[in-house]
């Protein structure tokens, strides 16, 4: 028996490995994804649209869902391109119904500005809702051209708003209180925004990480307790199940639109069941797709490389395909800097444009980069901008960003340049894929069949299948959450608003104790003790640093540089901000002083005649001047004077001081040095290398995790400790407790 089950599985293993021989002698690993049409549902009474115009199932259970009295959260998951948008602000252009759009990019909310424009001037409502939009750097400067301050300029852009487009970055700080002054009422802003508005939507929450996430329900806790019964709305391509059953555990109300569960979409095989939907009044939200993968090696360059050695391919399928319009999108702003460039030698003999749209690109070049033939990007454009393409090259991080990228594919049929349409005739994508990834998905369990066709939900369940898991740091509510309940709890305390909000603060302290699972009184002693260690450490009487990036929407940003971009053309987009470890590793740089910098802007504010905001600019570590991309990544780590073995042992989220950068080759470290050893830093240290705390931890690939030295290390060929800031250091206290040990066997509690 023993020698017959060793026999079997010789059998599976040659079998295993003679599959695994055949995989890499193929070269096309090429699928397509079925059309997908949405279901037309019978406009509601007294519903007002354009003439032929007509609704999905999905926006009008949305629809519904806004108008029954016994809902309170909406959790709309309708495929991406399926009109969530129109969805959600309907009723707006109906009733005077009110609504806050928030959104997790400024390129977002000034592509949703123009979509809902359209609909006031296509629908034509009987009033007309003014819609504005409100971003940070535009807060500053409506607030100096109207000599007003924050909290004015705030208050006064919502009370003249039906629609208002914002970030979540300004609601969360509204709520708390960081645009007023010590004397004022903590609810002059949020008292009667919450009170004016009927509907708060989240676009693309998918993004939302944990902290922002967490932001999120004490604010909704707040709004909800203050007495005020509203509306909140959730768009996502993606579910977040957890998050509907802590809002329940809440007392919410919640009601899930779910198109694909409730089977109103169809998947045609052939044309003429496309034909037939249509006109059974179906409407196509994604048209098919040649979906074919490339296996790369699982390295930072891979993707970079295979793109400058198939140059000719791109070329050949805009000549192949007269009209085509095509995006890239990296996970590096680094590497599109560096091929940018190089498209451009290689498309505009061909008259083909070339444009980019990066967290580094400049607001002219983003706007630009929406008429390009070809556009090479990062997450800027797979977060919602509605680029019209037909051809998708793209890499991912994870099985969220693989989907949300080839989303951006397939939405439109036809796009219109200089007054002529152009219609797409085909849709390609290349996915650029880890060769492991691409394995699993050909060769695992219920595998995927070269030029097989696929219905997509389906196939996005394979992709979540094979795809590595990243972790969800779901204890990051228990264990940090409640630090923002506290502050927005002694706040309803204060003296001008304690009568008036007494009911209030009792129901939202039980209630965030419930929804976090934590006792407030707890969390109190907590932030005690990190105040008593603060001001042991710095001498301060005032401060606290870790209470503070616990209570902030995306934590601090000591490790901010100011940029001023010599490669940037415009400008206007020349002064730009970016963190220091990104710094380090991808950029060449030249420092600069920070009155030189000032004066640069302010020269050329006057030279331009056009403000620049300037608020972003005040607390950044260090200045300098951005030369250009070197073609491979720059060596550095983290250093400690002292000895870090204690610090790592502690096992806790502490405040540092002293860290420097150790650099070889650069001559203008010492300089950074000089002002980083003095800036207390909250931090997370962990006695393993980056490497090995990113695989076990599962870590999502852009999480900010650095190799860190002490004085006994400095010479270790790696860099034996990991060091996490901010609310990263936050994210990795939740999950520390797996590197424990007793004794040299390691365990999980």
């Amino acid at each position: 028996m023993f020698l017959l089950t060793i026999s079997i599985l010789r059998v599976k293993i040659g079998n295993i490995n003679y599959l695994r021989t055949l995989f890499k002698v193929m070269s096309d690993y090429r699928i397509t994804l079925k059309p997908v049409f949405s279901c037309p549902w019978e406009t509601p009474k007294g519903v007002r649209l354009p003439k032929g115009w007509a609704l999905s199932w999905h926006q009008v259970a949305t629809l519904e869902a806004l108008r029954d009295p016994n809902i309170d959260v909406i959790f709309n998951t309708a495929m991406t391109g399926d009109g969530k948008s129109l969805a959600a602000y309907l009723e707006t252009l109906q009733t005077n119904f009110c609504a806050i759009g928030l959104y997790p990019t400024n390129e977002l909310a000034r592509d949703q500005e123009t979509q809902i424009q359209g609909y006031v001037e296509t629908f034509q409502p009987v009033n007309k809702p003014r819609v504005r939009r409100l971003s940070g750097q535009d807060l500053e400067i409506y607030a100096e051209n109207e000599d007003l301050r924050k909290a004015a300029a705030i208050s006064s852009r919502a009370s003249n708003s039906e629609i208002l487009l914002t970030n979540p970055d300004i609601f969360h700080y509204l709520h708390r209180g960081a645009y007023l002054t010590p004397k004022d009422s903590p609810d002059k802003l949020w008292g009667s925004i919450d009170k004016n508005f009927d509907l708060f939507i989240f676009d693309e929450f998918h993004v939302f990480a944990i902290p922002q996430i967490t932001s999120v329900i004490n604010t909704m806790l707040l709004i909800r307790c203050s007495n005020r019964r509203k509306k909140f709305l959730f768009l996502s391509a993606t579910p977040n199940q957890r998050l509907i059953e802590q809002l329940e555990v809440a007392g919410f109300h919640c009601c899930h639109v779910d198109p694909t569960q409730a089977h109103k979409y169809q998947f045609p095989d052939q044309p003429e069941q496309c034909q037939q939907l249509q006109a059974q009044g179906w409407r196509q939200v994604l048209r098919e797709i040649s979906l074919q993968f490339i296996p790369l090696e699982p390295t930072s360059k891979s993707a970079e490389t295979w793109l400058r050695a198939n140059g000719d391919r791109i070329i050949a399928h805009f000549q192949q395909h007269p009209g085509s319009k095509g995006a890239i999108i990296l996970n590096s702003i680094a590497a599109v800097k560096r091929l940018k460039p190089f498209f451009r030698e290689l498309l505009e003999p061909h008259g083909l444009v070339v444009g980019e749209n990066t967290g580094l690109s400049g607001n002219e070049e983003k706007a630009r980069s929406l008429l390009a033939d070809l556009v090479l990007g990062t997450s800027t454009i797979d977060v919602g901008v509605d680029f019209k393409i037909n051809f998708l090259i793209f890499e991912s991080a994870d099985a969220g960003s693989f989907i949300q990228r080839l989303g951006r594919l397939g939405r439109h049929e036809e796009y219109e340049r200089d007054g002529e349409k152009i219609t797409f005739k085909t849709f390609t994508a290349y996915a650029l894929t880890p060769n492991f990834v691409v394995e699993r998905l050909f060769l695992g369990d219920s595998p995927l069949l070269p030029s097989g066709i696929y219905e997509r939900p389906f196939f996005q369940d394979k992709i979540v299948e094979n795809y590595r898991k990243i972790n969800d740091f779901q204890g990051y509510y228990s264990r940090w959450g409640a630090v923002q309940s506290l502050r927005l709890c002694w706040q309803m305390g204060h003296s001008t608003i304690k009568q008036q909000y007494a009911q209030s603060q009792m129901a939202f302290r039980a209630a965030c104790e419930q929804i976090f699972d934590t006792s407030l009184k707890r969390t109190a002693g907590r932030v005690k003790r990190w105040e008593q260690e603060w001001q042991q450490l710095s001498g301060k009487k005032e401060g606290n640093p870790i209470a503070e990036d616990a209570s902030s929407f995306r934590g601090s940003s000591f490790l901010q540089c100011g940029l001023y971009d010599l490669t940037e053309p415009n400008e206007v987009d020349r002064f730009k901000t970016y963190d220091l470890p990104g710094i380090l590793g991808n950029l060449e740089i030249e420092p600069m002083t920070e009155a030189a910098f000032k004066r640069s802007l302010q020269q050329t504010v006057e030279r331009i005649g056009q403000p620049i905001a300037k608020g972003r600019f005040q607390r950044c570590l260090a200045f300098m001047k951005l030369q250009a991309y070197p073609e491979e990544r720059l060596n550095w780590q983290f250093t400690y004077s002292g000895e870090l073995q204690s610090i790592a042992d502690a096992w806790k989220v502490q405040v540092l001081l002293g860290l420097e950068v150790w650099q070889p080759g650069n001559y203008w470290i010492g300089e950074i040095n000089q002002r980083l050893k003095k800036q207390a830093l909250v931090c997370y240290v962990l006695r393993h290398p980056v490497t090995e705390v990113r695989s076990r931890l599962r870590l999502p690939m852009h999480f900010q995790i650095y190799p860190i030295s002490d004085r006994y290390s400095v010479h270790d060929p790696t860099a034996p400790y990991s060091i996490a800031f901010s609310q990263s250091a936050l994210l990795l206290d939740t999950l520390a407790y797996r590197f424990k040990s007793k004794g040299d066997e390691v365990w999980i509690a």
